[in-house]
């Protein structure tokens, strides 16, 4: 397993919106997103203006926090939007559409530690971490099988 890293310092929600946009341009089927941080670090900020690149800026993107899941069709391939911080056992992700998902979406997961040895090890990670005063560093990570 090898993996690339790259960092960027995020001064405001635009920046955060700016990084989201840009993997989004280079996503392709399959490909799969993992959003680690804690609450209010700018996860859903991500995750709206990723699907807002694909799926066009007038879609509405809510929260997927009590359905779990939400799907949007893009000319790449659907995306599925998983938010599994309610979810109590791995295995449940199977009940949301996740092996379907797997097979021709882009992924974007927030919450993925949720999902313990199911996580496909290749993936791109993307990580929140505040540094104070509105500050964020972002790391994203690709991991590849090699």
């Amino acid at each position: 397993m090898a993996f690339d890293v790259s960092e960027i310092i995020s001064h405001n929600e635009e920046e955060t919106a700016h990084l989201a946009r840009t993997l989004a341009k280079s996503a392709k089927p399959t490909d799969i997103f993992t959003l680690r941080g804690t609450l209010g670090m700018g996860k859903s900020v991500f995750a709206r203006n990723f699907i807002h690149e694909l799926a066009g800026a007038e879609i509405e993107v809510p929260s997927p926090t009590f359905t779990l899941v939400q799907t949007y069709e893009t000319e790449k391939a659907p995306i599925w939007h998983f938010d599994l911080y309610r979810i109590e056992e791995a295995e449940e992700i199977y009940e949301i559409g996740w092996e379907e998902a797997l097979g021709q979406g882009i992924l974007l997961i927030e919450w993925p530690e949720r999902l313990g040895s199911i996580l496909p090890k290749e993936h791109t990670e993307v990580a929140f971490e505040m540094l104070g005063r509105g500050l964020r560093t972002i790391t994203v990570s690709n991991y590849i099988n090699e």
